[in-house]
């Protein structure tokens, strides 16, 4: 696949215009620094990965990405206390000369509360843009090095992990006959406000002055400003690893207590897993755990200024079985550890179906559907690696229920047959099928029963993303992982085959996390027709960049492999 453009090379001297700026050099001058800073940490020489972090992020392309990650995210249109936000090709241009070492003092976060489940609030601390770009260029250095010293069963805020990584090393560690029969659930209390600032100074590979400045940058609270004393804010970019930099190193004090394939160590059964603040440790007994493994972990985070939740920390049998994010795992009599959505979590999701209807209760069908699906589909994904079969059938006869009562209020004086022909339609033998139409289209909605369960294989622990060695691995997993994120979405997946899974701008992977749209290579004003033949998939900014600048995008050309789906 070609890109077609008159623009040439980028000069710094026009490397303001944002959308001007080569994204692929971007990528690829970036990727160079960093494998750099890895090889540099492997070997412990510190000297030189400070000097390669200081290359990094005074770099024009590393200050460019950082300003783009800010602005695509899920918080783009959320300011800071300033109440700026950068939401055009001039303002994010600007933002990358403020991305400036000398003379940099971050403003205090807008301290905002977020409801949790339990009926408390979770406080959250919003940076303005400037500071969440400065966040995000020190990210692009400091991950490196995280990824190098990270335990083995870590797969919280980590490129290339997941909760799913997380379940199946659960599996791998309780599903047989002779595995350890108790398990440590252990939960850190306010981990993010309570990480004690000077072993985060003494500790961490980044500039300190920086690091600094962002843990006493205060917040403000009813327009009163308070002091932050310890912790690192949650809605910093940074935040997730700093914590897993604090984390990291307490499944390596287990090893050495017990060590593997030693008779101490066959004997305890200790097997660490952690994901975020989240843990479990599975044991021998019960004694063990209590009187060995518990105070062992209380010493490792009060060195950080950390400690257990008491309420939330128990020590569990196998068959009584426990939830660990959002998955109820237990051992039944006949020996067979099920693993399957747990009950809080198929509540919540169904819960949150509900209010989306209650709240949109004079919408078109058509619409309803787009939206319920997006939200069904995301949560299936999650869970259609256990046994979620009878549950997915579960939630789709509640579903139905929550439709058919939502039809009902929208017309209390019309009978069921009229409700039925309105609003469901027979499609492959489901008499029942809530469908609408949206933009000329018929649209139905997404059946949770129709995704198919699938073996998730977990990363090896020593992979590292950012180590040349691990590239073709990494590359591997993320096939598999669009493919299944794209069943039932036909063009979708074709297109992403077609283009081997990357945008033909900048050359990135195209995943979930980087988003896509859909790009007509004739324009529609043009008179260029919606058909998969004269589509391609996009980075969102790739996309701004092509029509900013008119530039032609080639359509690939067919490849042996490639099949259509």
């Amino acid at each position: 696949m070609t890109v077609e453009t008159t623009t040439g090379a980028v000069s710094h001297t026009i490397a303001m215009e944002w959308h001007a700026i080569d994204w692929q050099a971007a990528n690829q001058h970036v990727r160079r620094l960093q494998v750099r800073i890895v090889k540099a940490a492997q070997e412990s020489r510190w000297n030189k990965v400070k000097s390669l972090q200081r290359l990094l992020t005074r770099s024009f392309y590393a200050k460019a990405l950082a300003v783009r990650r800010v602005t695509e995210n899920s918080g783009k249109s959320t300011p800071g206390v300033d109440g700026e936000i950068w939401d055009t090709p001039q303002k994010k241009a600007e933002g990358i000369t403020k991305l400036q070492h000398r003379g940099y003092q971050p403003k205090p976060l807008k301290r905002v509360y977020i409801d949790k489940a339990n009926g408390k609030q979770r406080p959250l601390g919003i940076p303005t843009m400037t500071d969440r770009a400065m966040q995000a260029l020190w990210l692009l250095a400091l991950d490196p090095i995280a990824e190098v010293q990270g335990d083995r069963n870590s797969y919280g805020f980590r490129k290339g992990r997941s909760c799913a990584d997380a379940i199946q090393q659960c599996f791998t560690v309780l599903a047989r006959k002779h595995r350890a029969q108790w398990i440590l659930e252990g939960d850190i209390k306010s981990c993010f406000d309570k990480i004690d600032h000077q072993w985060l100074l003494d500790h961490v590979s980044m500039d300190k002055s920086i690091l600094r400045k962002w843990l006493k940058a205060g917040f403000l609270q009813d327009q009163r400003l308070y002091p932050t004393d310890e912790g690192t804010p949650q809605g910093g970019i940074i935040s997730p690893v700093l914590a897993n930099l604090a984390l990291d190193g307490l499944e390596r004090i287990l090893n050495d207590h017990y060590p593997k394939n030693t008779k101490r160590g066959n004997a305890a059964k200790v097997n660490f897993i952690r994901y975020a603040d989240d843990f479990v440790i599975t044991g021998s007994s019960q004694e063990l755990l209590e009187n060995e493994v518990k105070p062992m972990v209380e010493a490792f985070l009060k060195e950080r200024g950390l400690e257990l939740s008491q309420e939330k920390t128990h020590i569990t049998h196998i068959s009584e079985g426990f939830d660990f994010l959002g998955q109820n795992l237990r051992k039944y009599a006949n020996g067979k550890l099920i693993i399957k959505p747990s009950k809080k979590n198929i509540k919540t999701f169904l819960d949150e179906v509900r209010t989306t209807t209650n709240n949109h209760k004079q919408i078109p069908a058509g619409q309803l559907v787009l939206i319920l699906t997006r939200k069904i589909r995301g949560w299936v994904n999650y869970h259609r690696y256990v046994a979620s079969k009878r549950t997915f059938a579960k939630i789709d006869h509640e579903i139905f229920d929550i439709l058919w009562r939502w039809a009902k209020r929208r017309h209390p004086n019309k009978g069921k047959r009229w409700i039925k022909q309105r609003y469901f339609m027979t499609v492959e033998g489901n008499n029942w099928m809530f469908y609408g139409e949206h933009a000329g289209n018929v649209r139905t909605l997404y059946q949770a029963s129709s995704t198919p369960i699938m073996r998730h294989t977990k990363i090896r622990g020593e992979a590292n993303p950012y180590d040349p060695e691990w590239e073709m691995y990494f590359e591997k997993r993320l096939t598999v992982k669009m493919r299944g994120n794209l069943h039932g979405r036909k063009q979708l997946l074709q297109l992403w085959k077609e283009q081997k899974g990357r945008c033909p701008v900048c050359k990135q992977p195209i995943t979930e996390l980087s988003g896509w749209h859909n790009h007509h290579i004739i324009w529609r004003v043009h008179g260029g027709t919606d058909n998969i033949e004269n589509r391609v998939l996009l980075h969102p900014t790739c996309h701004q960049q092509v029509h900013n600048q008119s530039i032609y995008v080639e359509k690939p050309r067919p490849t042996k492999g490639v099949k259509k789906a």
